[in-house]
């Protein structure tokens, strides 16, 4: 390492919410890494208190092999030292007012002494419950920004969205901030207010009619994804988000705000060490699928972009765009942090990719033998899936049904569990279709001169703050990183 460091980070206090997520722990180690010098990290996580905080942050953070290069560096002790004293995991929930914080002592502390806040908590289940959805991803966002107005000392507000807020539009989609109550079909006009409101009925009438908590669930799911789908978004995620833009957008005041909109973010490219990956994420849970034999046939079209980035670009242009906007009254800046723009890959190329890896590493299936991958069937449309479906498995599945009638004691479970099987599926894919068929390409100008800016402040860092896509080659970060690390995360799992 360089004995250089990123001054603007030293003595800073920050708050980083939606520890011990994906990203926010990349974030979080990084500037460990880079700036030990820093004044105080304030750890926001969901627990009952003070203790059980500790233990998550410990066992769910600083005990990940993500940390095995600052491990390395300092030391055990040195390392639990520097936690000791620049860390603070404290229990809350940005769902609450105050976030969640109970001790007055402490949160008139923070209000004090914090200088930078990093919303990253967020549900990224696309067909999240739509309460939980609204409480975490629409209105946790207003909570932390309300939190960081009583900030005496606050620089600024980065908020991580995603880049998908834009719905599935197709052409060039600019990094630019929604207007309060914009929809993306132009049907009516979106009220934040009235969709609390709708979904607290719905709770209500679900409770009156005293339906089970299974029941309950799935009511609330298929509310927000038709809620999602009324104003223009394809699932309760994406449509949760980006009425937490709006509420930030609205409601920020002069305090300067960045928003942070990431692609498909995939494992580590070089830093601190590559292919580090945690969890399956949209696209990778296809490709241990395909891996372990059980994909036959997916819904894609070979040409489509697939926008993905490594979660340590993402991680470093979080860093960059908090050392350039902290501080400056009144702005609000968007950025998209992907590849499509710049250095695309096609869903076909990583489909070929995959292929080669597996035919040439196999998995090991039970019984010790190799999966043998087959190239798979790519269709690409909705209609050409459905009638592939129907052929392949639900004619046949329809005379298993007309033996089970006839012989019921013949099968067992087995229609019951094919049918499952194929509706979680179609469900599947139904939620995975607009990103597999999308036509999209993502302006990323601002990132672009951010990257132009890092230049100037990269020589005063030790690491780099490399997140320029074109640095990618494709070829070998899928064949040698990315599904490598994926497959050593499937097999720890």
């Amino acid at each position: 390492m360089d004995s250089k460091c990123v001054q603007f980070f030293q003595n800073k206090t920050i708050l980083v919410t939606g520890v011990p997520g994906f990203l926010a722990k990349v974030f979080l180690e990084k500037i460990l890494r880079v700036q030990p010098d820093v004044k105080r990290l304030y750890l926001l996580l969901r627990s009952s208190d003070n203790e059980s905080a500790m233990e998550r942050f410990r066992t769910e953070v600083l005990e990940k092999d993500l940390f095995r290069v600052l491990r390395n560096d300092l030391g055990d002790a040195n390392l639990k030292n520097l936690v000791l004293k620049k860390v603070a995991p404290i229990p809350g929930d940005i769902s609450v007012v105050n976030l969640g914080v109970k001790d007055s002592d402490l949160l008139q502390h923070m209000w004090n002494e914090i200088e930078i806040i990093v919303n990253v908590a967020a549900t990224t289940n696309f067909d999240e419950r739509y309460d939980v959805g609204l409480s975490i991803n629409t209105f946790g966002p207003l909570n932390v920004l309300n939190f960081a107005k009583k900030c005496v000392k606050g620089q600024l507000l980065l908020h991580v969205s995603t880049a998908y807020v834009c719905g599935e539009k197709p052409g060039i989609l600019p990094e630019k901030t929604f207007k309060m109550g914009e929809t993306l079909n132009s049907n009516g006009k979106l009220v934040i207010e009235t969709e609390m409101e709708l979904m607290k009925q719905k709770l209500k009438e679900l409770q009156k009619q005293e339906c089970s908590e299974e029941e309950i669930a799935q009511s609330m799911k298929d509310l927000g994804m038709s809620r999602a789908k009324l104003h223009g978004w394809p699932n309760t995620y994406v449509f949760t988000k980006s009425m937490g833009e709006m509420l930030l957008g609205n409601h920020r005041e002069n305090l300067p705000l960045v928003i942070i909109r990431p692609t498909m973010i995939t494992s580590t490219f070089s830093e601190p060490f590559p292919g580090w990956i945690e969890g399956l994420r949209t696209i990778d849970s296809v490709i241990v699928a395909y891996g372990k034999g059980r994909l036959k046939c997916f819904l894609a079209d070979s040409n489509s972009v697939l926008d993905l980035i490594p979660v340590d670009m993402v991680a470093n242009a979080m860093v960059m765009a908090v050392a350039i906007h902290a501080g400056k009254s009144g702005s609000q800046d968007v950025y998209h942090v992907g590849s499509s723009s710049k250095n695309p890959i096609t869903f076909g190329k990583l489909h070929d990719l995959a292929a080669r890896y597996f035919t040439k590493s196999p998995l090991v299936g039970r019984d010790g033998s190799p999966i043998i991958v087959s190239k798979g069937t790519i269709l690409s449309t909705m209609s050409q899936f459905s009638f592939y479906m129907t052929l392949r498995y639900k004619l046949p599945l329809q005379m298993l049904r007309l033996i089970n009638i006839v012989y019921p004691w013949w099968n067992g479970n087995k229609y019951k569990d094919i049918d499952r099987k194929i509706n979680l599926a179609m469900r599947l894919v139904d939620l995975y279709r607009p990103y597999v068929l999308f036509k999209g390409i993502f302006d990323d100008m601002n990132t672009e001169r951010m990257r132009l800016k890092r230049q100037d402040i990269n020589n005063q860092i030790y690491g780099s703050l490399e997140f320029d896509p074109k640095s990618i080659d494709w070829e070998d970060y899928i064949t040698n990183i990315h599904i490598p690390g994926l497959i050593t995360y499937v097999l720890q799992n």
